[in-house]
C-alpha cells in the first residue's frame, strides 16, 4: 500500500510545483507540462505490460524491480541538474511505477482467502484513491516550505522500505514461460504514447489545427487498431491477452473504471484552477479543500468494505449508489459555482462526491477480481488499472476543451449584452471609470460560467455510469487447475 500511495502520489504531487521549475530551469509552458506529460505517457504504457513483464519476471522479481527502479528514478529527479536530465528520469519513473497499482491487487486478490477479498481491496483503495487528492496539498507545502526537489526525495525512504520489505516476504506463484511479442510491444508503445500526447496537449495546441496533434491522432488510430488486430488473432504469445475481455466481468468492470477515473480526475484538474485562477485561494487553501474529499472518501471506504463483507449487499447496488452520489455532486458544483464562492462554498458536494468515490473502489475491485483467478488476476487488474488512466486523461483532455470552449462562448454573449444601454454598466463604469476593469470583470464572470458547465458535465458522466452499474453481475470463478489451488497462491513468507 505504502508503495502504492507514492506512485498514485506523483501523478498529481509535480503539478503544483510546475510554476516553480518552470522559473529555476528558465522553461516556457510547453517545455514544462513535459515533466507531466512524459510520466503519464510512460505509466498508460506500461499498465497494459503489467501481467507479460510477471511471467517474464516473475512476481516477486517484477514488484521490487519496479519499486526499486522508480526510487532510483525519484532520487534522479530530485539531484536533476537539467530540464532534459529531469524529463527524462519522469518517463523511467513512469515506466517503473506504472504498474505498482496493478501488481498490488494481484498479489492482494491471490494471498487472500475469497471471504477477505472486500478487507484487503479496501486497505489498498485508500492509497489509490487518496493519492491524487492529497498530491497538490503535499507537492504545495514541500515546494513552500523546502523545495521542488523535495516532491521528489520523499519518495526515497518509503520506497526503498517497501523494496526491502517485499523482497524478503513475497513469494511467488507459479508462472507460465512466454515468449517476446516485439511487434505487439511496438504497436503498443507507439500506439498509446500517441493517444497520451494527444490527450494531454490537442486543446492547448487547437487540436486538428494543429499538424503535430494530426500526426500524432493518425498514428494513435492506426497503431492501436494494429495492436488490437494482432493481439487478438496474430500473437501467439500476446503481450497484452485482450481476450480476457471476454469475461462479462472484466469487460464491465472496465467501462465502470473509466468512469471512475473520469469522474474522480475532475476535481483533481478543475478545483485547484478555478480556486486560484478565479477566486485568489493560497495554494495550501486549494490543497485543503482537495483533502476535504479525501477524507470523505477515507471515511466510506470502510463502509464499502462493511456493506460487502458482514451485510452481503451486492457490488452492483453499491456501485450504482456511489455514481448517483458523485453525479449529485457535480451538479452540485456546478450550481455553487460562481465569482463570490469561498472555501466552505463546496463543502457539502465535495464531501458527498468524497462519499461516493468512498462507496465504488472497493466493491469494483471485489466484483472484477473475484470473477478470476490465476494469471488471469493480473490481466484483470491490469485492465482496471488502464482503463481508470485512460479515464482520468480523457477527463483531462474534455474538461480543459470544454473550459476554453463554454468561456469564450460565455464571454460572447456577456459582452453582447454589456453595452452602455445597461443601467448596471453605466454604474459601473461610473464608479471604476475604465472600460478595461469591465471587460476583465466580464472574462472572470465567464470563465466562472465555463467552470460551472464543466462540473455540470462532470455530474452527467456520473449519472451515465449507473446503468451500467445496475447491470453489472459477477460471478466468483471456480477452481479450474492447479495453478487455482491454495498451495499455489502467492503467499507473505512467516
Amino acid at each position: 500500500m505504502l508503495a502504492v500511495l507514492l506512485e498514485i502520489l506523483d501523478t498529481t504531487i509535480v503539478n503544483v510545483a510546475l510554476p516553480t521549475l518552470q522559473g529555476n530551469m528558465s522553461l516556457d509552458f510547453e517545455q514544462a507540462s513535459w515533466i507531466v506529460t512524459g510520466y503519464l505517457i510512460a505509466v498508460i504504457i506500461a499498465l497494459p505490460l503489467v501481467p507479460w513483464l510477471e511471467s517474464l519476471l516473475g512476481r516477486k522479481r517484477y514488484c521490487v524491480f519496479a519499486i526499486a527502479g522508480f526510487t532510483i528514478a525519484s532520487a534522479a529527479c530530485g539531484t536533476a541538474q537539467s530540464y532534459e536530465a529531469l524529463v527524462f528520469f519522469r518517463v523511467v519513473q513512469g515506466l517503473c511505477g506504472g504498474g505498482i497499482l496493478t501488481v498490488a491487487r494481484s498479489i492482494l486478490r491471490d494471498t487472500f482467502p475469497p471471504e477477505q477479498l472486500g478487507r484487503s481491496q479496501g486497505l489498498l483503495s485508500l492509497g489509490a484513491v487518496v493519492g491524487p487528492s492529497i498530491g497538490p496539498t503535499v507537492g504545495g507545502i514541500l515546494t513552500d516550505s523546502f523545495s521542488w526537489r523535495w516532491i521528489f526525495f520523499i519518495n526515497v525512504v518509503p520506497g526503498a522500505l517497501s523494496a526491502l520489505l517485499l523482497w524478503l516476504t513475497l513469494r511467488d506463484p507459479e508462472r507460465a514461460r512466454i515468449s517476446a511479442d516485439a511487434l505487439g510491444l511496438g504497436f503498443l508503445v507507439v500506439g498509446l504514447g500517441s493517444l497520451q500526447y494527444v490527450l494531454q496537449n490537442g486543446e492547448r495546441y487547437d487540436w486538428f489545427d494543429d499538424s503535430r496533434v494530426v500526426v500524432f491522432t493518425a498514428l494513435a488510430m492506426m497503431c492501436t487498431t494494429a495492436f488490437c488486430l494482432w493481439e487478438w488473432f496474430g500473437a501467439t504469445h500476446p503481450i497484452v491477452d485482450l481476450k480476457i475481455l471476454r469475461k462479462p466481468a472484466v469487460a464491465m468492470g472496465s467501462v465502470l473504471s473509466f468512469g471512475l477515473g473520469f469522474t474522480l480526475f475532475i476535481g483533481i484538474v478543475l478545483g485547484p484552477q478555478f480556486n486560484q485562477g478565479i477566486l485568489g485561494f493560497t495554494a495550501t487553501l486549494s490543497g485543503n479543500q482537495v483533502v476535504l474529499r479525501a477524507l470523505a472518501i477515507a471515511t466510506f471506504i470502510p463502509v464499502a468494505m462493511i456493506s460487502l463483507v458482514r451485510f452481503r449487499v451486492k457490488p452492483r447496488l453499491l456501485l450504482a449508489m456511489g455514481f448517483t452520489l458523485v453525479g449529485v455532486a457535480g451538479l452540485w458544483m456546478s450550481a455553487v459555482t460562481t465569482t463570490a464562492s469561498d472555501f466552505w462554498s463546496f463543502g457539502w458536494p465535495l464531501a458527498i462526491g468524497g462519499f461516493g468515490f468512498g462507496l465504488i473502489f472497493v466493491p469494483l475491485s471485489v466484483a472484477v477480481l473475484s470473477a478470476v483467478r490465476g494469471i488471469d488476476t493480473s490481466k484483470a487488474s491490469s485492465m482496471l488499472s488502464l482503463s481508470q488512466q485512460l479515464g482520468a486523461s480523457f477527463a483531462t483532455a474534455v474538461l480543459v476543451t470544454i473550459i476554453d470552449r463554454r468561456t469564450a462562448f460565455h464571454l460572447d454573449h456577456l459582452a453582447a449584452v454589456a453595452t452602455r444601454n445597461r443601467t448596471a454598466v453605466v454604474a459601473f463604469l461610473g464608479a471604476h471609470g475604465s472600460p478595461a476593469e469591465l471587460a476583465q470583470l466580464l472574462q472572470r464572470q465567464a470563465a466562472t460560467l465555463g467552470f460551472a458547465d464543466a462540473n455540470f458535465i462532470g455530474g452527467l458522466a456520473a449519472f451515465a455510469m449507473i446503468p451500467v452499474a445496475l447491470v453489472f453481475r459477477s460471478r466468483a470463478a471456480a477452481p479450474s487447475g492447479p495453478s487455482d489451488s491454495p498451495k499455489h497462491h502467492e503467499t507473505l513468507a512467516p
